[in-house]
């Protein structure tokens, strides 16, 4: 008997926690904090704001109501990119 191909993954975007200073985001397994210092589009944003967000492209993320796109990698090291917020 063959098992077969794993499929897609389900695994959708969590906001876990929102603080006045930051927020905690689920994804597969690993927990990202993401300070408003780092990650300005957030600081005046509404709760429902934050929590809408969606997983493209198996790398990205994406908060339609602040059209704000983020990959992966700028998650876990944010010190690595210059970000530059308007």
């Amino acid at each position: 008997m063959r098992s077969l191909k794993p499929g897609k993954a389900t695994s959708k975007p969590e906001v876990t926690n929102i603080s006045a200073h930051a927020f905690w985001l689920l994804l597969r397994g690993t927990e990202y904090f993401l300070p408003f210092e780092k990650f300005p589009w957030f600081r005046d944003a509404k709760v429902s704001q934050i929590t809408d967000v969606q997983l493209l492209h198996e790398t990205h993320l994406y908060w339609p109501a602040l059209d704000v796109d983020l990959s992966i990698a700028i998650l876990r090291d944010p010190d690595k990119y210059k970000l530059v917020s308007s």
